[in-house]
This record gives structure tokens, sequence and C-alpha cells, in this order.
């Protein structure tokens, strides 16, 4: 069955998956970043630094233009800024949530947010679609993206957007969960499937948006379709890093030099 993308639960069409996933992530962003760290048991601060980590040269170059997409409530960002050296270009930090990104500008703001130092690397929020960016044809050194691209209503059309905003030889990560294998796997797809979606109603007060989440990790492509899509659509050195046996993972590849 050929890859498509999300398609939360009643919803019909690419326009539909789009807009409900927009309003459930705006619905849990006051709760969003303590469900994620209860859930995950802190591992996710793990993940975002060890991904931030697989893109410090690119990102020690104050020049290098950086984009988060789908950076939710920031906290990849916040990672990523960690290896910006002072006076670098600010990273485009970007969202179609609107209650997401009002929260992560409170974390990576510019200058006067916070107790930021004169000249610190810092963010700019930007409310955009991932699968129509605001931005100029081969215009990006590095496209980072964390949890946030298994939600896209169409994973092809994603891929390829953000292979026309990179520049030849510009560099994709893509942090998502994936499905462990062996005695791991079914010890985990226990949690993710019953414990997992009943701690978060507790906690968010809501149904549908933690039934939603291991229902799209189920659907997202295993790794080996994902790299064939990435390869299919303009990308070349595409590998992919499991994180904790495979609960999550890191996708990376660049933008091909044959334009």
């Amino acid at each position: 069955m050929p890859a498509t993308g999300a398609k939360p639960s009643g919803t019909t069409d690419e326009t539909d998956a789009a807009q409900a996933v927009r309003q459930m992530f705006d619905s849990i962003a006051p709760r969003y970043d303590l469900l994620n760290h209860v859930l995950s048991a802190n591992v996710d601060r793990l993940w975002w630094r060890r991904t931030a980590r697989r893109f410090r040269p690119i990102l020690a170059d104050p020049d290098a233009s950086v984009l988060d997409i789908c950076c939710g409530t920031g906290d990849m960002t916040m990672a990523l800024l960690k290896h910006r050296p002072q006076g670098a270009r600010p990273i485009l930090a970007a969202d179609f949530a609107r209650a997401m990104l009002s929260r992560g500008a409170l974390k990576f703001g510019g200058p006067g947010v916070g107790a930021r130092a004169a000249g610190a690397a810092y963010a700019v929020p930007l409310e955009a679609d991932a699968l129509h960016l605001p931005l100029k044809d081969a215009s990006l050194d590095l496209i980072v993206t964390a949890f946030g691209f298994r939600n896209l209503a169409n994973y092809e059309a994603g891929l390829r957007e953000f292979n026309r905003v990179l520049k030849p030889g510009g560099q994709l990560g893509i942090l998502e969960f994936s499905e462990p294998g062996g005695l791991m796997g079914k010890v985990y797809a226990v949690y993710f499937r019953r414990v997992l979606p009943a701690i978060g109603r507790l906690i968010c007060g809501k149904n549908g948006p933690y039934n939603y989440l291991p229902t799209s990790v189920g659907n997202f492509p295993p790794p080996a379709k994902m790299l064939a899509l990435m390869q299919s659509t303009g990308y070349e050195g595409c590998g992919w890093q499991p994180y904790t046996f495979g609960i999550a993972g890191l996708y990376t590849a660049k933008r091909s030099l044959v334009v």
C-alpha cells in the first residue's frame, strides 16, 4: 500500500486531515510539553539533543539558513540553538498550529524574550504549512523536523516541498517514531496502544489526540519504505539511525547536487 499521509479519524481528504491535525494540536497545546515529558519518561529530551548534535557542523556556521518545521512548542528548536554561535542568523521555527507556535515563541524568541543575552542565537516564529512553505527555492542549508512529519497530510508532497527550499547539497533531518521489533516491540506496543492513551486522557482531559498518536505511528511508513520514498523525491545519502531500541529514529539525507 503506497505511503500517503496522516488520516485522523473522520477525515475524507488531505484538506480535512490537515485541518483536523491543526485543531488537535491547538487543543492540547497548554499541556503538550508536560505530556511529552511524562509519556516518554524524559527520553524525548535525549532524542532532540542527539538530533541537534548530528547537524552540529552546519549549525556552527553563523551564515547557515536553518528551518525547524512543525516545531510545535519549540523543544527541537531550543536543542538546535545550543549549537548556534553568537550573532548567527536566526533559525526559522515554523508550525501551522498557532497555539503551539505561540508557546514555542516564548522559549526561543529573539532579543527581549526572557533573559537572553545580547547577541545570543535565537529563532524567529513563522506560522506556515509544511506543504506550502513561504520560502524561496534553494534558500536553506538545513531542515529539521521532530515528530511532526508523521502528521503531514501527504508525505511525498512534504518531501518534495522540503527539496524545493533546500539548496543543492542541503541537509534534511526527520526525527520520528517507529515501531521496534522483537520482544521490546511487543512490550512497547502494549504501553503505546493502551497505557499511553489512558495517561494522555487523564492529563489532557481529551480522548482523541492520544488515541491518534499510536494509530499515526502504526500507519507511518517503516524505515525501508520511508528511505525509498526519500530517494524517489530527489534525496541522496539517505539513512536512518534508530534511537532507544528503535522507538524513534532519525532519517537523514541531502538534496541531490544534480538539479
